[in-house]
């Protein structure tokens, strides 16, 4: 029910199969993350505790008389088919191992080969080599202690590749033989599979009057808030004061709010009195909150802050508080949807997809920045077809990978203007992604895999991730990536996901937790039959599964070819590559007039180009003499120089590009001198890539 709370899609059901209602009292003795007291309950609070206890022990008392009982044989089955599917899934895993050994050792002696060992040589040759130099003796130990470390490591590689080589050799006589018992173990996992799900399903059909009405929904949404909340919890907090008593009152005799709030996956760890009080305090703020898109970002923001989201790393310079303000955190993106800042998706989002953008650790100033840089510096990656790299393509072409240069963050820079100036590893680079999403309204929630950290995001086909191994690689708020995926796909069946949101709604009136361990024990039967509609939902709906992108990128750069080439190119007419003459006599050379650079649409109309390499400007002057070049460039990388020749003149001047934060500015003058007539600009391949709108040549008088 809970945002995070996804199910284990291992098979669940054995493990309680022998009765159809479970216990509320083990749950109810956990108290759900988040709920634990900071301090003792008031007299006020613990008769505000026994009142609600006594409000969800009745309605639970009603509900499970209301169950539906399920026959014995077809309880039977279900254990009888998640038997075989365990079996077949270690079946399935053992078979794919063995045949995927030589290709595993495959992979290995490439990295091996191309990386390890070439790299190890190369430590060992530069240590050789300084060794033959070195004087000082502490000098000549930490080399000695390289040269050992390298040379150890050259033969441990040269060993694994070694086995590697031996492992390829034995298994080629026997791969076809391993290679068809892994399809025949598939295949057999395929078909158990389907038994689980056809048993499920017979089971499913018993109890489907019940979860496809909505007679009892006031009931079981209250239910499932009293227990999600705990009636500890929301004493706890009605015991600050008669307003927040009120609000809590206010909630539980509002059963749309209260459903409203279960379908966006409820309050986070159960705090349901903060997210009211932070829902009412957005509404007086706004007006545009109650209705609407605003207002089910009103909610999602509510819900998602109801525990505090803590502020990463603001600048040193700033005493930015360290809880992000949930009240301006919503209107922010309500300033931002209403100018138009944000992905044109953002207004067609529900409120729980609206959690998975709020919730970032940025300050809001921040956001505003993150949208104000790529519309400067790269606007072809927002104005990008492919809403699979639509904004986070900006990691794979300005975020280098390494960690050599982290070390140079500035303390008057933010977290996120800190990893796109200098890089990082697979981790700074996600979370940079994950931020330039939320800058536009994407949502996105971290993916980590083993030994690597990556993103998942929100398109319109579904979501996808970036950076990372396929689905089924990774963890998502905890739990599997594919169940991850599986509930997004069955919440596009927005009226069949009812029947999963009304089993989750029993299982927790009835005491059973909210979140999920990931063991069968730990799963109660309603949450049992909440997984197995969701897959239903998903096997009917037959949702395609978007692949991996980047994978490739996720522990390297791209070439610099291609890190300089426009996602989306703009067609270029005369008019755009028109050098202007004024009467004053400066000279003003577009972007379009260049050659050798990519041109892309601008926000400030027009085109600019983003420049990685060398490039040739071209213009007829009619008043020769001395110029004064100047450009209105922006970058998010250090400052960097390139060489400026007019005419293949002998000697060539130096342009500053400096390193302006994602911000427009001039450069400082650079003097050339220009003959009557036909004139070349030859700019040599910048040192760090930037973009720039214009070049203005003015005349020295």
């Amino acid at each position: 029910m809970n945002r995070k709370s996804i199910v284990s899609a291992v098979c669940v059901a054995a493990f309680i199969l022998t009765g159809f209602v479970g216990s509320a009292t083990a749950a109810d003795n956990k108290a759900a993350k988040g709920a634990v007291p900071a301090s003792p309950l008031t007299d006020a609070g613990q008769k505000l505790e026994a009142q609600y206890a006594e409000q969800l022990k009745a309605l639970r008392t009603e509900i499970e008389a209301a169950l539906p009982k399920v026959s014995e044989g077809k309880i039977a089955s279900l254990k009888e088919a998640c038997a075989a599917l365990k079996t077949a899934e270690e079946q399935a895993k053992a078979a794919g191992e063995a045949a995927g050994k030589s290709a595993q050792a495959k992979s290995a002696i490439g990295i091996w080969t191309k990386l390890s060992i070439p790299d190890a040589k190369r430590q060992i040759a530069e240590a050789q080599a300084q060794l033959k130099t070195a004087t000082a003796d502490d000098d000549r130990a930490a080399l000695q202690k390289k040269l050992a470390a390298q040379e150890n490591r050259l033969a441990k590689v040269n060993a694994l590749l070694k086995a590697a080589e031996e492992e390829i050799a034995k298994s080629k006589d026997v791969q076809k033989e391993l290679d068809q018992a892994k399809l025949a173990a598939q295949t057999a996992l395929a078909q158990a599979k389907t038994n689980e799900l056809n048993a499920a399903k017979a089971i499913l059909a018993e109890i489907e009057p019940l979860l496809a009405s909505d007679k009892k929904d006031a009931k079981l949404i209250k239910a499932a808030v009293l227990a999600s909340a705990t009636p500890r919890g929301l004493a706890e907090f009605a015991q600050h004061g008669k307003e927040q008593a009120a609000l809590v009152e206010k909630l539980l005799a509002d059963n749309a709010l209260m459903k409203q709030m279960l379908i966006a996956g409820g309050a986070e760890a159960g705090k349901y009195g903060r997210a009211m009080e932070i829902y009412t305090a957005i509404q007086q703020a706004s007006p545009k909150a109650k209705e609407g898109l605003f207002q089910g970002l009103a909610l999602g923001v509510s819900l998602e802050h109801a525990v505090p989201v803590k502020q990463g790393n603001p600048q040193a310079s700033t005493n930015a508080p360290a809880i992000v303000d949930p009240v301006k955190r919503y209107l922010h993106y309500e300033k931002a949807c209403l100018n138009g800042e944000l992905d044109p998706a953002f207004k067609d989002l529900t409120a729980w997809d609206y959690r998975n953008v709020v919730n970032g650790d940025e300050p809001d100033h921040i956001l505003a920045w993150g949208r104000e840089m790529l519309r400067n510096y790269r606007p072809d990656h927002i104005l990008n077809s492919d809403y699979g790299w639509r904004y986070s393509g900006a990691v794979r072409t300005d975020v280098p990978y390494g960690s050599q240069n982290v070390k140079n963050d500035r303390p008057t820079l933010q977290n996120y203007q800190n990893i796109i100036l200098n890089g990082g590893v697979c981790g700074r680079r996600a979370f940079f992604g994950r931020f330039i999403l939320r800058c536009f309204g994407i949502p996105t929630v971290a993916r980590p895999q083993t030994g690597h950290a990556a993103l998942a995001h929100w398109t319109p086909e579904g979501w996808v991730i970036n950076l990372g191994a396929g689905w089924g690689s990774g963890r998502v708020a905890g739990g599997s990536d594919t169940d991850f995926l599986l509930m997004t796909q069955a919440r596009k069946v927005a009226a069949a996901y009812m029947e999963v949101l009304r089993a989750q709604w029993i299982a927790r009136a009835l005491g059973e937790q909210d979140t999920v361990s990931g063991k069968a024990s730990s799963m109660g039967w309603w949450t049992t039959l909440a997984l197995y509609k969701t897959k239903v939902i998903v096997a009917e709906a037959k949702p395609a599964q978007l692949a991996a992108l980047g994978q490739e990128l996720g522990e390297a750069n791209e070439s610099a070819e291609t890190k300089a080439r426009a996602v989306e190119k703009a067609a270029i007419t005369e008019a755009d590559k028109r050098v202007i003459i004024g009467d004053d006599g400066v000279i003003t050379i577009p972007a379009a007039a260049c050659v050798g650079v990519q041109p892309m649409k601008s926000f400030l109309g027009g085109l600019q180009a983003f420049c990685g390499g060398a490039f040739t400007c071209n213009l007829e002057v009619t008043r020769p003499g001395k110029y004064r070049v100047t450009a209105r460039v922006v970058t998010v990388h250090d400052e960097g120089r390139l060489q400026l020749t007019a005419n293949n003149a002998k000697d060539a001047v130096a342009m500053v590009i400096p390193y302006t934060c994602g911000q427009w500015e001039q450069t400082k003058p650079a003097e050339v001198m220009l003959v009557q007539g036909k004139n070349v600009l030859s700019f040599s391949k910048p040192e760090k890539g930037f973009t720039f709108k214009e070049f203005t040549l003015t005349p020295v008088k």
